[in-house]
């Protein structure tokens, strides 16, 4: 049996933005799957898509998610246990640079609870600071933890909290839960991890065998993705944010549809919460250039990224419980 997609958005009222929003999703993807043929620009005959950066529209496609996937979480030794996963994992995403997670393993070899030392990799990285080096990506904003943990520099903190989570067994705690929601509650209750990155974390971790969670379970809107809503909708009728996104998910093939655009998942795998709010966060800045005179609740109007092809090749790998083909 089918199933039935409620046609009308009332009592939500969608602006120019909403059928925006899908027709974004549409040609972004459609670069990503023109990149996967050809290292020559343009990509795109959409002007704001050819000036500007935007990620993908699948959130694990992107280059860090990727690292993290096919490096850190399924690499070819597949030699670690679910503790040495759940280390590997929130150490990777604590700074969530790629270039970070290499000046590690150059140090200190294969990263592991065996290897993992806070006062060794507090004493490198430092030394490694004090060159000036940059240790985190930009990509979210994480709270120092001076005061929490009593220290002066932000890595000490998050070093720290990695080993609070490791003497708690938070690892096994969160393997046993069987909801999304309750494990990202338990992420939740340390200190220096807000909502958003609290919701991250454990999409991070799901994209390993620690768990399985349903991805249609529960979401938690970040900042740019509220942006993106309000400039999508001048009223929700009711609906909470996360109801918003949760509609969204539930009527992506009929909107698809509905405008003639041939979306190309990845495989057979629809947008899940994650994505669909990390589309919401782009489309707020799109909007930006294409709709002006809507504004969002940050007050932001211009797109501070502008577009550079990287063509170091990505051999694209998913989390095999997945089961994706790229091939189409």
């Amino acid at each position: 049996m089918s199933k039935k997609i409620i046609t009308k958005l009332a009592p939500a009222k969608p602006t120019i933005a909403y059928d925006t929003y899908w027709k974004f999703a549409y040609e972004r993807q459609n670069i990503f799957y023109r990149r996967q043929t050809s290292t020559e620009e343009p990509f795109t005959d959409d002007s704001i898509l050819k000036e500007y950066k935007f990620t993908n529209v699948y959130r694990v496609c992107d280059r860090v998610s990727q690292y993290l996937v096919s490096n850190v979480i399924y690499n070819s030794e597949n030699k670690y246990s679910p503790k040495d996963i759940f280390l590997r994992i929130m150490l990777f995403k604590l700074f969530n640079k790629i270039d970070t997670w290499i000046l590690l393993e150059e140090k200190f070899g294969d990263i592991s609870t065996t290897s993992f030392n806070v006062s060794k990799y507090r004493a490198f990285l430092d030394n490694e600071m004090n060159k000036g080096r940059t240790l985190y990506s930009n990509a979210y904003m994480m709270a120092s933890g001076s005061k929490e943990f009593d220290v002066t520099r932000k890595h000490h903190a998050h070093l720290m909290l990695l080993e609070k989570m490791l003497k708690d067994k938070l690892m096994d705690k969160i393997s046993s839960c069987t909801r999304m929601s309750d494990a990202y509650t338990l992420l939740l209750g340390y200190p220096l991890i807000g909502r958003f990155l609290a919701y991250q974390y454990i999409t991070d971790l799901n994209y390993s065998e620690l768990t399985n969670f349903s991805e249609t379970e529960f979401t938690v809107p970040g900042p740019g993705a509220r942006d993106g809503i309000r400039k999508c909708f001048s009223n929700l009728g009711g609906l909470t944010e996360t109801e918003v996104i949760k509609m969204m998910c539930d009527r992506q093939d009929y909107e698809f549809e509905r405008l003639g655009l041939d979306f190309k998942k990845i495989g057979s795998r629809p947008l899940q919460y994650i994505d669909i709010q990390n589309i919401f966060c782009e489309v707020d800045k799109y909007s930006r250039v294409a709709h002006p005179e809507i504004s969002g609740l940050s007050g932001r109007v211009r797109i501070k990224q502008k577009f550079k092809c990287n063509n170091t090749p990505i051999e694209y790998f998913f989390p095999p419980k997945w089961k994706i083909n790229l091939e189409r």
